[in-house]
Order: C-alpha cells, then structure tokens, then sequence
C-alpha cells in the first residue's frame, strides 16, 4: 500500500523543489511531475519526494485530520 500526504509549499528554490510542511513536520518534495502550477501557500499531495497534485486548503485539512486520526489509534 502506498500513502501520499497533503502539504502546505512553504518555499519553492531555482531547482523547482519546494519545502512543504506536513502537519509540523518539513520534507522536501520535487515539482517536477506535477500536473499543474503551484506557488507558496499552495497545497499538495506529496508521494515519494515527489508533488503529484494540487488540492485545496479544506481537502488537505480533512487528510490530515485523518491522518492523525490514524496514528493517534494506531490504525495501519
């Protein structure tokens, strides 16, 4: 099984990788295969290091939300 997270671009350098925050914690994630244009305070769905996805503010919240959720029960 495979998880992808939701992240918020915190900042994005001249080698289109942006530094995302997922739910406190920052990863890097690499903007290369995403389908669409991304800028800071954009939300998206991060697999493997790689952004596959944009998604809005309210969707992002709900996965983390559940997430959490998961990992609060120790569901997985």
């Amino acid at each position: 099984m495979c998880i992808a997270f939701p992240g918020k671009i915190l900042s994005i350098d001249e080698n289109n990788y942006a530094v995302i925050d997922i739910g406190g914690s920052q990863r890097e994630a690499c903007l290369d295969i995403i389908d669409e244009e991304v800028t800071t305070g954009d939300y998206i769905i991060c697999h493997a290091g790689f952004a596959i996805h944009k998604v809005d503010e309210e969707t992002a919240q709900e996965k983390l939300s559940f997430l959490k959720h998961l990992i609060d029960n120790e569901i997985f």
